[in-house]
């Protein structure tokens, strides 16, 4: 009960960091407490693989992923000036009160869908094949609609990353951009030939 307790406090001082950071490299920093407080949870409640997945995929895998986007995107340093969505905190604070009072009816009304006993028969003790059995045939859809998910955030981030090529200096087109392989026109000095 006591490392439940400890666990679950430092998962949430993780997430309080994550949200609350202004610097993303911090930020990414208390995810990875979180991601490593949860899976310290499953080891404790005798679910090794989820622990040994949640360590290897999520805080391993996902975090450098997140850690390559930062740097990338050079967000590490803190975020200042205004926000350029506007109302966005206010929005955020609305959509905190809605889900948490979303999360109140829902554990306020739960009703458990089967005995205890016949759920933990049905995990088999949360081994490796049930687990794999459960994720790949009951829930394939859901599994390969994050892995989309997760291909799309990453090429999402090599766009924002992408720089133009770059271009010969003074040459604009109408709206201020430099035009490829165009070189500007010159003028010259009083009483000389333009070249």
């Amino acid at each position: 009960m006591i490392a439940f307790l400890l666990l679950g406090a430092l998962a949430l001082v993780g997430a309080v960091v994550t949200v609350a950071a202004r610097n993303a490299v911090h930020a990414a920093l208390g995810l990875v407490g979180t991601l490593l407080s949860v899976a310290g949870l499953f080891a404790s409640l005798s679910a090794s693989f989820l622990a040994a997945v949640q360590v290897i995929v999520y805080a391993g895998a996902i975090l450098v992923l997140f850690l390559f986007v930062i740097m990338l995107l050079n967000a590490h340093q803190p975020v200042t000036g205004r926000d350029p969505v506007p109302f966005v905190r206010e929005l955020a604070g609305i959509g905190g009160v809605i889900l948490a009072g979303a999360l109140a009816v829902i554990a306020f009304s739960y009703r458990d869908p089967q005995p205890l006993a016949q759920g933990t028969a049905a995990l088999r003790g949360g081994t490796a094949g049930a687990v794999g059995e459960t994720l790949l045939t009951r829930f394939l859809l859901p599994f390969e609609a994050v892995s989309v998910l997760l291909l799309v955030a990453i090429v999402g981030a090599v766009a924002l990353v992408r720089r133009p090529a770059p271009q010969p200096d003074g040459v604009t087109d109408a709206e201020g951009v430099a035009l490829p392989g165009e070189l500007p026109e010159r003028t010259a000095p009083e009483g000389g030939v333009r070249a």
